[in-house]
Protein backbone atom coordinates (compact mmCIF):
# COMPACT_ATOMS: atom_id res chain seq x y z
CA UNK A 1 0.00 0.00 0.00
CA UNK A 2 1.17 3.51 -0.92
CA UNK A 3 2.13 5.51 2.46
CA UNK A 4 1.59 8.71 2.46
CA UNK A 5 2.81 11.90 4.95
CA UNK A 6 0.08 14.24 5.28
CA UNK A 7 0.88 17.27 6.35
CA UNK A 8 -1.17 20.41 7.72
CA UNK A 9 -4.40 18.41 8.00
CA UNK A 10 -7.37 19.62 9.45
CA UNK A 11 -10.75 17.94 10.09
CA UNK A 12 -12.41 18.74 7.15
CA UNK A 13 -9.46 17.39 5.13
CA UNK A 14 -9.34 14.05 7.15
CA UNK A 15 -12.99 13.88 5.95
CA UNK A 16 -12.78 14.47 2.50
CA UNK A 17 -9.70 12.63 2.17
CA UNK A 18 -10.91 9.43 4.13
CA UNK A 19 -14.15 9.01 2.48
CA UNK A 20 -13.18 9.76 -1.30
CA UNK A 21 -13.25 7.14 -4.15
CA UNK A 22 -9.99 5.04 -3.29
CA UNK A 23 -8.94 6.26 -0.45
CA UNK A 24 -8.93 2.96 1.24
CA UNK A 25 -5.97 2.10 -1.29
CA UNK A 26 -3.83 4.52 0.49
CA UNK A 27 -2.05 4.51 4.04
CA UNK A 28 -2.63 8.13 5.50
CA UNK A 29 -0.36 9.09 8.20
CA UNK A 30 -2.12 12.55 8.77
CA UNK A 31 -0.15 15.44 11.08
CA UNK A 32 -1.75 18.58 11.82
CA UNK A 33 1.66 20.65 11.55
CA UNK A 34 3.15 21.83 8.45
CA UNK A 35 6.12 20.36 6.63
CA UNK A 36 8.99 22.18 6.51
CA UNK A 37 12.47 21.10 7.24
CA UNK A 38 12.12 20.78 10.65
CA UNK A 39 9.21 18.29 10.89
CA UNK A 40 10.60 16.39 7.63
CA UNK A 41 11.94 13.23 9.66
CA UNK A 42 8.05 12.81 10.29
CA UNK A 43 7.89 11.42 6.65
CA UNK A 44 10.59 8.85 7.17
CA UNK A 45 9.01 5.85 5.70
CA UNK A 46 6.28 7.05 3.70
CA UNK A 47 6.56 7.07 -0.06
CA UNK A 48 4.71 10.55 -1.27
CA UNK A 49 3.84 13.80 0.87
CA UNK A 50 0.52 15.77 0.41
CA UNK A 51 1.04 19.17 1.30
CA UNK A 52 -0.88 22.60 1.27
CA UNK A 53 -0.10 26.21 0.43
CA UNK A 54 1.78 26.84 3.72
CA UNK A 55 3.86 24.19 4.56
CA UNK A 56 7.50 25.14 2.98
CA UNK A 57 9.08 22.63 0.37
CA UNK A 58 13.14 24.83 0.17
CA UNK A 59 15.68 22.91 -0.86
CA UNK A 60 16.74 21.84 2.83
CA UNK A 61 13.15 20.35 2.97
CA UNK A 62 12.97 18.40 -0.17
CA UNK A 63 16.81 17.39 0.23
CA UNK A 64 15.36 15.79 3.59
CA UNK A 65 12.49 14.34 1.83
CA UNK A 66 14.38 12.87 -0.95
CA UNK A 67 16.94 11.14 1.76
CA UNK A 68 13.94 9.05 2.77
CA UNK A 69 13.46 8.14 -0.67
CA UNK A 70 10.77 10.02 -1.12
CA UNK A 71 10.00 10.47 -4.62
CA UNK A 72 6.57 12.75 -5.06
CA UNK A 73 5.37 15.82 -3.29
CA UNK A 74 1.10 16.29 -4.15
CA UNK A 75 0.21 19.26 -3.64
CA UNK A 76 -3.49 19.54 -2.92
CA UNK A 77 -3.84 23.02 -4.19
CA UNK A 78 -3.31 24.51 -7.45
CA UNK A 79 -0.40 27.20 -6.69
CA UNK A 80 3.04 25.91 -6.11
CA UNK A 81 5.09 29.25 -5.30
CA UNK A 82 6.27 27.44 -2.39
CA UNK A 83 8.36 24.43 -3.51
CA UNK A 84 11.85 24.78 -5.07
CA UNK A 85 11.32 23.16 -8.17
CA UNK A 86 15.04 23.85 -9.00
CA UNK A 87 15.75 21.86 -6.03
CA UNK A 88 13.16 19.20 -6.89
CA UNK A 89 14.31 18.64 -10.35
CA UNK A 90 18.26 18.09 -8.67
CA UNK A 91 16.76 15.54 -6.42
CA UNK A 92 14.77 13.80 -8.60
CA UNK A 93 11.48 14.42 -7.06
CA UNK A 94 7.97 14.86 -8.89
CA UNK A 95 5.37 17.88 -7.91
CA UNK A 96 2.45 17.42 -8.61
CA UNK A 97 -0.75 19.39 -8.09
CA UNK A 98 -4.82 19.91 -8.25
CA UNK A 99 -5.01 22.66 -11.09
CA UNK A 100 -8.59 23.29 -10.89
CA UNK A 101 -11.06 22.34 -8.00
CA UNK A 102 -13.77 24.46 -7.73
CA UNK A 103 -13.35 28.35 -9.83
CA UNK A 104 -16.43 28.83 -8.80
CA UNK A 105 -16.14 28.61 -5.03
CA UNK A 106 -13.08 31.15 -5.21
CA UNK A 107 -15.06 33.42 -7.73
CA UNK A 108 -18.22 33.33 -5.29
CA UNK A 109 -16.36 34.04 -2.45
CA UNK A 110 -14.51 37.31 -4.12
CA UNK A 111 -18.14 38.77 -5.21
CA UNK A 112 -19.39 37.54 -1.86
CA UNK A 113 -16.55 39.80 -0.28
CA UNK A 114 -17.07 42.83 -2.05
CA UNK A 115 -20.83 42.45 -1.42
CA UNK A 116 -20.06 42.18 2.49
CA UNK A 117 -17.45 44.82 2.35
CA UNK A 118 -19.73 47.43 0.26
CA UNK A 119 -23.04 47.02 1.79
CA UNK A 120 -21.39 46.65 5.67
CA UNK A 121 -22.75 43.63 5.83
CA UNK A 122 -20.38 42.16 8.28
CA UNK A 123 -20.62 45.53 10.71
CA UNK A 124 -24.31 45.79 10.29
CA UNK A 125 -24.57 41.75 11.67
CA UNK A 126 -22.41 43.16 14.80
CA UNK A 127 -25.00 46.26 15.37
CA UNK A 128 -28.30 44.05 15.34
CA UNK A 129 -26.53 41.35 17.71
CA UNK A 130 -26.23 44.55 19.64
CA UNK A 131 -29.67 45.53 19.18
CA UNK A 132 -28.58 48.89 17.45
CA UNK A 133 -30.59 49.35 14.26
CA UNK A 134 -29.15 52.89 13.48
CA UNK A 135 -27.89 52.83 10.14
CA UNK A 136 -25.67 55.58 10.07
CA UNK A 137 -22.55 54.72 8.58
CA UNK A 138 -23.81 51.74 6.37
CA UNK A 139 -23.96 53.64 3.12
CA UNK A 140 -22.64 51.16 0.40
CA UNK A 141 -23.08 51.93 -3.48
CA UNK A 142 -24.94 50.08 -6.89
CA UNK A 143 -22.52 47.60 -8.12
CA UNK A 144 -24.93 48.00 -11.30
CA UNK A 145 -22.69 50.46 -13.78
CA UNK A 146 -19.79 50.40 -11.98
CA UNK A 147 -16.49 49.31 -13.80
CA UNK A 148 -15.15 45.87 -12.40
CA UNK A 149 -11.31 45.58 -13.37
CA UNK A 150 -10.36 41.31 -13.61
CA UNK A 151 -7.04 40.80 -13.24
CA UNK A 152 -6.27 37.75 -14.86
CA UNK A 153 -8.80 35.40 -16.79
CA UNK A 154 -8.14 31.62 -16.26
CA UNK A 155 -10.64 29.82 -15.07
CA UNK A 156 -11.69 31.53 -11.64
CA UNK A 157 -11.39 35.12 -13.46
CA UNK A 158 -13.60 34.32 -16.33
CA UNK A 159 -16.42 33.03 -13.70
CA UNK A 160 -15.61 35.98 -11.62
CA UNK A 161 -16.13 38.38 -14.58
CA UNK A 162 -19.57 36.72 -15.44
CA UNK A 163 -20.86 37.01 -12.00
CA UNK A 164 -20.07 40.88 -12.02
CA UNK A 165 -21.53 41.13 -15.61
CA UNK A 166 -24.96 39.34 -14.74
CA UNK A 167 -25.24 42.42 -11.68
CA UNK A 168 -25.08 45.01 -14.60
CA UNK A 169 -21.60 45.91 -14.23
CA UNK A 170 -19.19 47.09 -17.19
CA UNK A 171 -15.87 44.70 -16.79
CA UNK A 172 -12.61 45.43 -18.15
CA UNK A 173 -10.05 42.41 -17.85
CA UNK A 174 -6.32 42.31 -18.08
CA UNK A 175 -4.38 38.74 -19.46
CA UNK A 176 -1.00 38.78 -21.12
CA UNK A 177 -3.17 35.85 -23.17
CA UNK A 178 -6.26 37.58 -23.33
CA UNK A 179 -9.63 34.81 -24.28
CA UNK A 180 -11.05 37.36 -26.86
CA UNK A 181 -14.08 34.81 -27.87
CA UNK A 182 -14.46 34.57 -24.05
CA UNK A 183 -14.77 38.41 -24.25
CA UNK A 184 -16.96 39.21 -27.32
CA UNK A 185 -19.64 36.59 -26.02
CA UNK A 186 -20.03 38.05 -22.68
CA UNK A 187 -19.45 41.51 -23.32
CA UNK A 188 -16.26 42.07 -21.90
CA UNK A 189 -13.00 44.36 -23.03
CA UNK A 190 -10.20 43.79 -22.47
CA UNK A 191 -7.47 46.48 -22.19
CA UNK A 192 -3.80 47.19 -20.83
CA UNK A 193 -3.20 47.04 -17.24
CA UNK A 194 -2.86 50.91 -17.43
CA UNK A 195 -6.53 51.25 -18.56
CA UNK A 196 -7.70 48.82 -15.98
CA UNK A 197 -5.99 50.70 -13.17
CA UNK A 198 -7.26 53.89 -14.06
CA UNK A 199 -10.89 53.18 -15.15
CA UNK A 200 -11.70 50.75 -12.35
CA UNK A 201 -14.66 51.01 -9.59
CA UNK A 202 -13.34 47.83 -7.97
CA UNK A 203 -10.22 45.53 -8.88
CA UNK A 204 -10.70 41.77 -8.56
CA UNK A 205 -6.75 39.79 -8.47
CA UNK A 206 -6.68 36.35 -9.84
CA UNK A 207 -3.43 35.61 -10.76
CA UNK A 208 -0.77 32.99 -9.64
CA UNK A 209 2.66 34.59 -7.88
CA UNK A 210 5.77 34.67 -9.84
CA UNK A 211 8.60 37.06 -10.28
CA UNK A 212 6.72 39.41 -12.30
CA UNK A 213 3.09 39.51 -10.61
CA UNK A 214 5.05 39.52 -6.87
CA UNK A 215 4.02 43.22 -5.03
CA UNK A 216 2.22 44.17 -8.72
CA UNK A 217 0.18 45.81 -6.14
CA UNK A 218 2.86 48.54 -4.55
CA UNK A 219 2.90 52.06 -4.25
CA UNK A 220 2.92 52.89 -8.39
CA UNK A 221 0.23 51.10 -8.75
CA UNK A 222 -2.45 52.50 -5.93
CA UNK A 223 -0.89 55.68 -7.16
CA UNK A 224 -2.49 54.78 -10.98
CA UNK A 225 -5.86 53.65 -9.60
CA UNK A 226 -9.04 55.87 -9.46
CA UNK A 227 -9.34 57.56 -6.13
CA UNK A 228 -11.55 55.43 -3.38
CA UNK A 229 -10.91 52.09 -5.76
CA UNK A 230 -12.10 48.81 -3.68
CA UNK A 231 -9.09 45.90 -4.20
CA UNK A 232 -10.56 42.53 -3.71
CA UNK A 233 -7.60 39.46 -2.82
CA UNK A 234 -8.36 35.94 -3.34
CA UNK A 235 -5.09 34.66 -5.05
CA UNK A 236 -1.90 34.86 -3.46
CA UNK A 237 -1.28 38.15 -0.23
CA UNK A 238 2.06 38.86 -1.92
CA UNK A 239 0.56 40.02 -5.12
CA UNK A 240 -0.12 43.38 -2.48
CA UNK A 241 2.83 45.57 -0.77
CA UNK A 242 0.61 45.45 2.35
CA UNK A 243 2.43 48.51 4.30
CA UNK A 244 1.76 50.19 0.56
CA UNK A 245 -2.00 49.01 0.74
CA UNK A 246 -2.15 50.71 4.31
CA UNK A 247 -0.68 54.32 3.08
CA UNK A 248 -3.09 54.45 0.27
CA UNK A 249 -5.83 53.31 2.57
CA UNK A 250 -4.70 56.13 5.10
CA UNK A 251 -4.69 58.82 2.45
CA UNK A 252 -8.31 57.29 0.94
CA UNK A 253 -6.83 56.52 -2.63
CA UNK A 254 -7.87 53.01 -1.65
CA UNK A 255 -11.41 52.89 -0.58
CA UNK A 256 -11.93 49.72 0.55
CA UNK A 257 -10.25 46.24 0.70
CA UNK A 258 -11.39 42.87 0.87
CA UNK A 259 -8.55 39.91 1.20
CA UNK A 260 -8.64 36.17 1.72
CA UNK A 261 -4.70 36.18 1.60
CA UNK A 262 -2.34 38.07 3.52
CA UNK A 263 1.66 38.80 2.34
CA UNK A 264 2.57 37.07 5.85
CA UNK A 265 -0.16 34.68 6.35
CA UNK A 266 2.47 31.85 6.89
CA UNK A 267 1.83 30.60 10.57
CA UNK A 268 -1.19 33.19 10.59
CA UNK A 269 -3.96 31.49 8.89
CA UNK A 270 -5.70 28.64 9.28
CA UNK A 271 -4.55 28.45 12.62
CA UNK A 272 -6.98 29.44 16.04
CA UNK A 273 -4.75 32.56 17.95
CA UNK A 274 -7.90 34.06 19.81
CA UNK A 275 -5.91 33.50 22.99
CA UNK A 276 -2.67 35.29 21.85
CA UNK A 277 -1.98 38.45 21.20
CA UNK A 278 -1.39 38.98 17.12
CA UNK A 279 2.49 39.56 16.91
CA UNK A 280 2.19 40.65 13.20
CA UNK A 281 2.04 44.41 13.60
CA UNK A 282 1.23 45.15 9.75
CA UNK A 283 -1.52 42.92 9.72
CA UNK A 284 -2.78 43.77 13.60
CA UNK A 285 -2.84 47.46 11.52
CA UNK A 286 -5.24 46.25 9.08
CA UNK A 287 -7.84 44.86 10.81
CA UNK A 288 -8.48 47.92 12.78
CA UNK A 289 -9.57 49.62 9.34
CA UNK A 290 -13.02 50.32 9.12
CA UNK A 291 -12.95 49.63 5.34
CA UNK A 292 -10.75 46.35 5.75
CA UNK A 293 -12.39 42.46 5.14
CA UNK A 294 -9.90 39.90 5.92
CA UNK A 295 -11.18 36.26 5.48
CA UNK A 296 -8.60 33.65 6.19
CA UNK A 297 -7.91 31.90 2.95
CA UNK A 298 -11.38 30.53 3.09
CA UNK A 299 -12.17 31.11 -0.65
CA UNK A 300 -11.94 27.37 -1.52
CA UNK A 301 -13.85 26.12 1.11
CA UNK A 302 -16.69 24.30 -0.44
CA UNK A 303 -17.82 20.57 -0.15
CA UNK A 304 -17.82 20.44 -3.81
CA UNK A 305 -13.97 21.89 -3.99
CA UNK A 306 -12.86 19.42 -1.06
CA UNK A 307 -14.33 16.61 -2.94
CA UNK A 308 -12.62 17.51 -6.39
CA UNK A 309 -9.27 18.22 -4.58
CA UNK A 310 -9.51 15.02 -2.97
CA UNK A 311 -10.06 12.86 -5.85
CA UNK A 312 -7.37 14.58 -8.52
CA UNK A 313 -4.73 14.11 -5.05
CA UNK A 314 -5.81 10.88 -4.94
CA UNK A 315 -5.96 9.60 -8.34
CA UNK A 316 -2.16 11.49 -9.01
CA UNK A 317 -1.33 9.16 -5.88
CA UNK A 318 -2.16 6.22 -7.10
CA UNK A 319 -0.61 7.19 -10.76
CA UNK A 320 2.50 7.50 -9.48
CA UNK A 321 2.19 4.35 -7.57
CA UNK A 322 1.38 2.18 -10.75
CA UNK A 323 4.08 4.24 -12.37
CA UNK A 324 0.97 5.95 -14.69
CA UNK A 325 0.61 9.03 -16.62
CA UNK A 326 -0.36 11.40 -14.10
CA UNK A 327 -3.59 13.75 -15.10
CA UNK A 328 -3.57 16.17 -17.66
CA UNK A 329 -2.50 19.62 -16.10
CA UNK A 330 -1.42 18.27 -12.70
CA UNK A 331 2.43 17.67 -13.64
CA UNK A 332 4.26 20.73 -12.08
CA UNK A 333 7.59 19.13 -12.67
CA UNK A 334 8.15 15.44 -13.10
Amino acid sequence: MLEVAFFDAKSYDRRSFESATNADQVGWRFHEFRLSQETAVLAQGANAVCVFVNDKLDRACLTTLAGFGIRLVALRCAGFNNVDLVAAEELGVSVVRVPAYSPHAVAEHAVGLLLTLNRKIHRAYNRVREHNFALNGLVGFDIAGKTIGIIGTGKIGKITAQIFRGFAANVVAYDPFPSLDWAKENQIHYGSLVELLAKSDVISLHVPLTAETRHMFSEDAFRQMKRGVFIVNTSRGKLIQTKALIDALKSGQVGGVALDVYEEEEGIFFEDHSEEILQDEILSRLLTFPNVLITSHQAFLTEEALREISRVTIENLLNFATQSPFLPGTIVHQ
